[in-house]
């Protein structure tokens, strides 16, 4: 593509030069000045790790993991030859590692991201829902897909083939076209989408979108799951989600009698949901408050030893299931069990 320079006596054509003339490197140059500026080549992404390789019997690193506004994980692999090498195999084998990330892993994933690049990396679950835009988390919505960002200096026939191709099997890969050039002593970057095409894309968005409100809609029986609590064989409550399930569990204890300071200090101890099971309100972050982690706005609902306490509610299908063996375990009698 051609650049040219506006000036008061006509356009002055940039001249083209590569990455290799100008000794750019993938890891060292583009992939540190993508990292901090992913804008350039998709604006709907933040990148949450570099160089990721968290997997067994692999050795093999995706230059940047992303996710994007819909909350499905993107992979971008990026080199600077002219023909891209074999990134479209290389990038689809990396997709297909990483589709089972789970929502607790993302958050580990980008907390190490943040710290290693000397960024505030408290609340991560909080950032990345803010994200999202989701007022708490959601992880049964998490990578239902997996996006495929191609960025090179120039794309072979074979891979521009390979990826209109799975792209009408309901892959989804971009290719983005990286063109250098000078000005003077300055170099400047261009990116162009080639894949798909910029204009036929809203038309092509809209039917994947559909696609995936589909998926959604038939797995969604999961988000509706609900859960009985018994003691001793007698129900305490029944149809409650699973967001509930830390209080009816300490709502149990508390009418059978069953907290004393042994019992209150395991209950405050526990942080099954990533969250201090117990909290009061001073001890509550303004993140916490923000994103309703605790029912904080009504009447305390545990009051022990003159102090209000509230119980967490950030509970979601991967810690679920270990907080409610940890209860069975510690209280004979106590029965949690999923009945819808």
């Amino acid at each position: 593509m051609a650049l040219y320079q506006l000036s008061a006596d006509g356009l002055n054509l940039l001249q083209p030069t590569s990455f290799q003339e100008e000794y750019i490197w993938e890891r060292r140059d583009l992939q540190r000045l993508l990292r901090n500026n992913i804008s350039v080549i998709a604006n709907d992404v933040m990148v949450v790790s570099e160089e990721f390789g968290d997997w067994d019997g692999s050795d093999r690193r995706i230059d940047l993991l992303a996710v994007d506004r819909d909350a499905n994980l993107v992979v971008i692999e990026l080199k600077r030859t002219e023909d891209g090498g074999h990134m479209e195999l290389q990038a689809i084998r990396y997709a297909a590692m990483i589709s089972n990330m789970t929502w607790e892993q993302l958050k580990s994933t980008y907390s190490k991201f943040l710290t290693n690049n000397n960024l505030p990396n408290d609340d991560v679950e909080s950032q990345l829902c803010a994200f999202f835009g989701w007022d708490s988390p959601k992880e049964e919505d998490f990578a239902s897909n997996v996006r495929i960002i191609l960025a090179a200096a120039n794309f072979s026939k074979e891979i521009t083939t390979s990826v209109l191709w799975l792209n009408e099997r309901e892959l989804d890969i971009t290719c983005m076209r990286l063109s250098l050039h000078k000005l003077n002593e300055q170099l400047i970057l261009s990116a162009e989408q080639i894949i798909p095409l910029p204009e036929a894309e809203a038309y092509q968005i809209e039917v994947k979108q559909k696609r995936r409100e589909e998926r959604i809609s038939k797995g969604s029986e999961k988000d509706r799951s609900t859960y009985s609590i018994s003691y001793n064989d007698e129900i305490f409550e029944s149809g409650f989600k699973k967001s509930d399930v830390g209080f009816f569990t300490v709502m149990l204890l508390k009418k059978y009698g069953l907290i004393d300071a042994d019992v209150f200090n395991f209950l405050r101890e526990d942080v099954s949901c990533s969250f201090r099971l117990l909290k009061v309100i001073d001890e509550m972050t303004d993140t916490e408050k923000r994103y309703s982690k605790y029912r904080h706005t009504k009447e305390a609902e545990l009051t022990y030893n003159s102090a209000g306490y509230y119980v967490a509610r950030n509970w979601g299908i991967t810690n679920t299931p270990e907080f409610i063996l940890k209860m069975q375990n510690r209280f004979p009698g106590l029965v949690i069990s999923k009945i819808a």
